[in-house]
């Protein structure tokens, strides 16, 4: 069982940076793949990017050149450095981890979740 706790979520203007980070409970942090969802009103939870155990990484293509998805394991915490952000990134951001293999790009192939956190673009 893995519990997850976002933070880090606000408000900033068109160009501006956030970094969101993700807690997780639990010894077994380090073989977890991670991830980062979105979800803007009446749309879809999309990925955004994803972690594996060993460091293999996966990036959106809304998103390749501005996030930077990372992995402490001594921290048990996933971070989301979030640079040069657009008014279209305004969402709820959500922190999964699943224990299978691969990088995941499915909501459905995450068991665990956080509840999320809030991201506003101002343009």
């Amino acid at each position: 069982q893995v519990q997850l706790v976002e933070s880090g979520g606000g408000l900033v203007q068109a160009g501006g940076s956030l970094r969101l980070s993700c807690a997780a409970s639990g010894r077994t942090f380090s073989t977890y793949n991670m991830a980062w969802f979105h979800q803007a009103p009446g749309k879809e939870r999309d990925i955004v990017a994803a972690i594996s155990w060993f460091v293999r990484i996966y990036y959106a293509d809304s998103v390749k050149g501005r996030f930077t998805i990372s992995r402490d394991n001594g921290k048990n915490t996933v971070y989301l450095q979030m640079n040069s952000l657009k008014p279209e990134d305004t969402a709820v951001y959500y922190c999964a981890a699943r224990g299978s293999a691969g990088l995941g790009q499915d909501p459905t192939e995450y068991p665990y979740w956080g509840q999320g956190t809030q991201v506003t673009v101002s343009s």
